[in-house]
Parts: structure tokens; C-alpha cells; sequence
């Protein structure tokens, strides 16, 4: 994979957890046509690699995670550039939705318009202090039309959702964490140690089971619990035929830490 779209993945311990790097510090990791597109590529990769366990999203620099779209290249756009735009801002969310794996967004700095959309994207979201977030979209005239109207009222509830989008509020780290928009809430200087904590801790669980449950819980969020049930049912059937259930239950007879396969 080339990075000459400006994105960047590292690969952290032995492979289980990749981590996806926003790089255009220079932009603030502003989202312009070429890094979406390097982004669902990236993603749709990891998402057939059976190495990777977790994934870690993060933004270069010391300034943000995201502040959204490139405004700069939208700038120059005309209507039908702009139109022509949105179904590669879909394709990239589309695949980090589609993850298998857990996601885990690093957050720090600002977290603007789509960049917070990103980050609500993501399964876990722990923020810096100092980070500042909002959903800025009514500022030029838009709504936040990435999963940011679906997402957040599951996240913070419908009024506050509502009010958060309506004011174009920036809210700042404390406050985020106060209405549950992010999980864990860290001094910066802790912020990669903390993710990285996180991660080869999920990393370190069957894999197949970390999946399962991933769907399950997702499923929660979009179905009646009776059909919830359905999906949490599915996955565990996976889980119970499977190689590393037996490796877990041979583990702990053997008082030893389990060695999973992903089968």
C-alpha cells in the first residue's frame, strides 16, 4: 500500500494491532478527496487481514485528530465536484463501519465537523485533555451527514444530539466525557499509552469472540432485542465450534495464557 496519499499505517505488537494515522499535520489531518480514498483503502484491507485483532485511529501532529473536511480543496470545488465528492466521503465511513474488528479512535487536539463523525465512527473513543470537539456543519450551511445525526443521539441522547448540532457548539474534553461522548478521558501526555494499553488488552481476547460481540452489540443499537438476540445467538455458535474456545478452556485447566488462532 502506498502512502503517498498522506496516510500511514503502523503495525504494533507483532501484528495483532494496526494503527491508521491521519498524516497532514500541515492541514490539521483535514479530510481532502486523496486521503479518503487512501483511508477506505486501508480499511477494507484490514478488514480481510486475519492478523489484526484491533485497530487504533490517530491524527499526526500535535494540533488535531481532525478538523473535518479539506474547506480548502471544497473551496475551489464546483456543484458538481462537490456532488462527485460525497459518494467518496460515504465509501471511506462506509468501511470503517464495516470493520470487523474493534476501532479505537485516539483523540486529541480538535475533532471538528467529519473528524468528529470519524471518531463516532469508531467503536471506543478516548480523548486528551485540551481536545476540542464539535459538529461544526451548520456553520457553512450543511448538516452533519456522515452517521453524525444517527450516530451521536445513540451516544448522548436525541436533545442533546439535537442541541449539539444546532448550536455548532465546540464542547471541550471534560464536557465531552460528562455526556458520554468519549470513554476514557486522559492527560496528553498519556493519550498513546492508554490507547496502546487498551488495545493489546482487547488484543489479547479470542478474537472470533471479540468479533461476535462487536456485531452483536452493533446490532443492539438498529434492531428489537428479539432479533438482537438472533445475531447474539449466530455469533456464539461461531464462538462454541470453534478452535480457540477449546484452546481458552484448555488454558485454564493448564492455569496458562491461552494462544489464539482467529479459528
Amino acid at each position: 500500500m502506498s502512502t503517498g496519499a498522506r496516510v500511514v499505517r503502523h503495525w504494533l505488537r507483532a501484528g495483532q494491532v494496526a494503527e491508521v494515522v491521519l498524516d497532514r499535520p500541515e492541514a490539521m489531518n483535514a479530510l481532502d478527496t486523496a486521503t479518503l480514498t487512501a483511508l477506505n483503502e486501508f480499511f477494507t484491507e484490514l478488514s480481510f487481514d486475519p492478523d489484526v485483532v484491533v485497530v487504533v485511529l490517530s491524527g499526526a501532529g500535535d494540533r488535531a485528530f481532525c478538523v473535518g473536511a479539506d474547506l480548502k480543496e471544497r473551496a475551489a470545488m464546483s456543484d458538481a465536484d462537490l456532488m462527485a465528492q460525497r459518494p467518496v466521503f460515504r465509501a471511506t465511513f462506509g468501511a470503517v463501519l464495516a470493520l470487523p474488528q474493534p476501532l479505537i479512535a485516539a483523540v486529541h487536539g480538535y475533532a471538528l465537523g467529519a473528524g468528529l463523525q470519524l471518531a463516532l465512527a469508531c467503536d471506543i473513543r478516548v480523548f486528551a485533555r485540551g481536545t476540542k470537539v464539535g459538529l461544526l456543519e451548520h456553520k457553512y450551511g450543511i448538516l452533519p451527514d456522515l452517521g453524525g445525526t444517527q450516530r451521536l443521539p445513540h451516544v448522548v441522547g436525541a436533545a442533546k444530539a439535537k442541541e449539539l448540532i444546532w448550536t455548532a457548539a465546540r464542547i471541550d474534553a471534560e464536557e465531552a466525557y460528562r455526556i458520554g461522548l468519549c470513554e476514557r478521558l486522559v492527560e496528553p501526555d498519556a493519550l498513546e499509552a492508554e490507547v496502546h494499553e487498551l488495545a493489546q488488552t482487547i488484543a489479547a481476547q479470542p478474537p472470533l469472540a471479540v468479533q461476535g460481540a462487536k456485531r452483536a452489540v452493533d446490532a443492539a443499537a438498529n434492531l428489537p432485542v428479539r432479533e438482537g438476540l438472533v445475531v447474539e445467538a449466530e455469533n456464539q455458535a461461531v464462538c462454541l465450534r470453534s478452535a480457540d474456545m477449546r484452546e481458552a478452556i484448555t488454558a485454564f485447566v493448564e492455569q496458562r495464557a491461552p494462544k489464539y488462532e482467529n479459528r
